[in-house]
């Protein structure tokens, strides 16, 4: 007879008590995940997360109060889930899980990891680092009322980064507020500013630099008292934007020196966010007046929507809109608010204007109004029962793993409306691992066309290795025979190379490059094609499957009709649909631009550098040069699965 531990076999309940967990991002679902495994007898727990707790924050990750904002949302959770069994044993790390301590022997000490993550660089590390260390990951994300839930084991499983992922579309406040590195969160940005000033305010929405980003200050009671601080009025009186805005009359001019120089010259006092950035750069508006009114643009030809300006053509609709939106909040009378909808002309010239003038401090190429009006889409809030009811899959699916059942995990897809079949919740079988991937293959190796005679070694470290294919410290070597040295993570070895040419090194059409990440323990073979017929603003191209393009939509009929929200380009039966990013700051429905990586791309590990030993023989391997189906799910499934994008 079966002998429970209240609804748990004994010896499963036992390997509860002594298995050890880890537990990535203590967000929304991290907050729903960790009450869940205390109270289900998990008793060894460790809990990673860089980010601090922000008001807006409260709504959903319910382990916070109003009296935590500004601290360590990994130390704090873990406090509050003690609260719920004090017997757990519960390890928080105030940090970036992409740092260099976090390597393969420190994933290897635990028997499950968990991702609860709210961006696709720490995800596509941490599913590196689990295939590496060979540990089973539970990867989860939710948007909105959809959510995802899978399981990864190398070898047995597709991992991440087997299939290619649509556009990410979800990007952390502090991103927007102080380090926009895409001109869709410049776009954001400018939406969010929008309301501030015209239409409802929103503490999820604020525009101005964010004082306590964790990337800003490592130490967390820096970052508390910073969050406290900002919250006191001490000597002065601190007003909303709004009430700022309605003080000045709406004075379009000092608007504009307040958005694009004073904010921007107070961000650049945060000087640890410059170390590895470039830093934006402030306008003045008398200074632009005075430097570029008399060489006014000449008409561009082309129509109006897709012409990009220059930056005085910018600086003049933002004032213009500016005064249009007055106009039209004082027609609909005091305490009036507007609301922003793209179909409306002067909301879409300030959202454009303020969005280009941010691209041009930030240094990034300027966008079209229609460019701009494609991307700024709608946003999906977070959705509070979602991340419960995904944190709770998440465990069923643990418990399964430490079961020894694993191969009756499923990839569970949460639908926002039943299905034909009535299900909300539907289960697929976990695909295999792809031949073609890049990062899981016994042979990782891509072709990346480009032109050597363009492209610099700095852009193939950032550009190429680190945004493109997720690498966080990586070295590269050409194979030309003599093992030069293109790229190294060691501090100051290569960076005189930086601002040279791969031509300058001999690479060219048919060169191969072999680049390592020893954080990681990843080695990828790079086959460069040298082309100079790169569309405009292209640097490079990934033949075949990129890894941020999604595989194109497919035309079947049967499947669309069986799709319950109307998402024909979601239709794909199987394990290799994007896992969807944590919706824990905003979702962008219809933009196109990729997010860089994160923000906290960690130095590599000092000293020689040498691969991680095998876990089963212990042999160490290093480095050497390499040379040269996915499977269907279960039909009966086929037709009820929504693949989030």
């Amino acid at each position: 007879m079966v002998q429970l531990v209240g609804s748990l076999r004994r010896e499963l309940a036992e390997s509860l008590s002594t298995c050890k967990v880890l537990v990535v991002g203590a967000g929304g679902i991290g907050c729903e995940l960790l009450k869940n495994l205390v109270l289900t007898g998990f008793k060894n727990i460790e809990v990673i997360d860089l980010d601090t707790i922000d008001v807006s924050n409260l709504n959903r990750q319910f382990l916070f109060q109003k009296k935590h904002v500004g601290k360590s949302k990994a130390q704090v959770a873990k406090e509050s889930a003690l609260q719920f069994c004090p017997s757990a044993n519960i390890t928080a790390y105030h940090d970036s899980i992409m740092n260099p301590e976090y390597n393969v022997e420190f994933f290897r000490k635990f028997m499950l990891v968990m991702n609860a993550l709210d961006n696709r660089a720490a995800r596509n590390h941490v599913n590196r680092m689990c295939l590496s260390a060979d540990i089973p990951l539970i990867e989860s994300g939710t948007a909105g009322y959809l959510g995802q839930v899978t399981v990864i084991k190398k070898g047995m499983t597709e991992c991440y980064e087997c299939q290619p992922k649509p556009t990410q579309k979800t990007f952390p406040g502090c991103t927007i507020r102080n380090t926009p590195s895409e001109p869709i969160h410049c776009i954001v940005w400018a939406k969010y500013l929008f309301n501030q000033l015209f239409g409802e305010e929103d503490a999820d929405q604020e525009v101005s630099p964010d004082t306590a980003d964790p990337e800003a200050a490592w130490n967390p009671e820096d970052t508390a008292a910073r969050a406290t601080a900002s919250e006191k009025d001490g000597d002065i009186k601190r007003v909303s934007t709004k009430e700022w805005a309605r003080s000045t009359g709406y004075n379009s001019v000092k608007l504009f020196n307040k958005l694009f120089k004073d904010d921007i010259m107070y961000l650049l006092t945060m000087d640890k966010l410059w170390k590895k950035r470039k830093a934006p750069i402030p306008l003045d508006w008398q200074q632009l007046e005075k430097n570029m009114r008399p060489q006014e643009e000449s008409p561009a030809s082309g129509l109006k929507d897709q012409q990009v300006l220059g930056v005085w053509g910018y600086c003049q609709l933002f004032q213009h809109s500016v005064e249009t939106l007055r106009s039209q909040l004082q027609e609909k009378g005091e305490g009036s608010e507007l609301v922003w909808d793209k179909d409306d002309p002067p909301a879409m010239d300030f959202v454009t204007a303020a969005a280009n003038l941010r691209m041009h401090i930030f240094s990034m190429n300027m966008k079209s109004r229609f460019d701009v009006k494609s991307m700024a889409g709608n946003i999906i809030p977070a959705i509070a029962t979602t991340n419960a009811v995904i944190a709770g899959l998440i465990v069923l699916e643990g418990l399964k793993i430490l079961s020894g059942e694993l191969e009756s995990c499923r990839t569970i897809f949460l639908n926002k409306c039943p299905n034909l079949r009535k299900k909300l919740l539907v289960p697929c079988i976990l695909d295999p691992p792809s031949a073609n991937c890049y990062v899981c293959a016994s042979k990782p190796e891509v072709t990346v066309k480009l032109n050597v005679q363009k492209t610099t070694v700095l852009s193939l470290q950032d550009r190429i290795l680190k945004e493109t294919f997720g690498m966080v410290a990586p070295d590269v070597q050409i194979e030309d025979g003599k093992g030069t040295i293109l790229i190294s993570s060691e501090e100051g070895e290569t960076e005189s190379n930086n601002s040279k040419f791969l031509f300058d090194f001999g690479i060219c059409n048919g060169s191969r490059l072999q680049a390592d990440d020893f954080l990681q323990d990843y080695t990828l073979l790079i086959n460069v094609l040298h082309t100079e017929e790169l569309e405009r603003d292209v640097e490079f191209e990934i033949v075949g499957e990129a890894p941020d393009k999604a595989p194109p939509p497919q035309n079947n009929q049967e499947e669309v009709n069986s799709i319950t929200n109307g998402n024909k380009d979601s239709a794909q039966p199987s394990t290799s649909s994007e896992v969807p990013v944590e919706d824990d700051d905003i979702m962008i429905v219809d933009s196109d631009e990729e997010e860089a990586a994160a923000s906290s791309s960690a130095a590599a590990t000092s000293g020689t550098k040498r691969k991680n030993p095998d876990a089963e023989t212990g042999e160490t391997s290093t480095k050497r040069p390499r040379t040269d189906q996915s499977a269907t799910a279960d039909n009966d499934d086929n037709d009820d699965i929504i693949a989030l994008d």
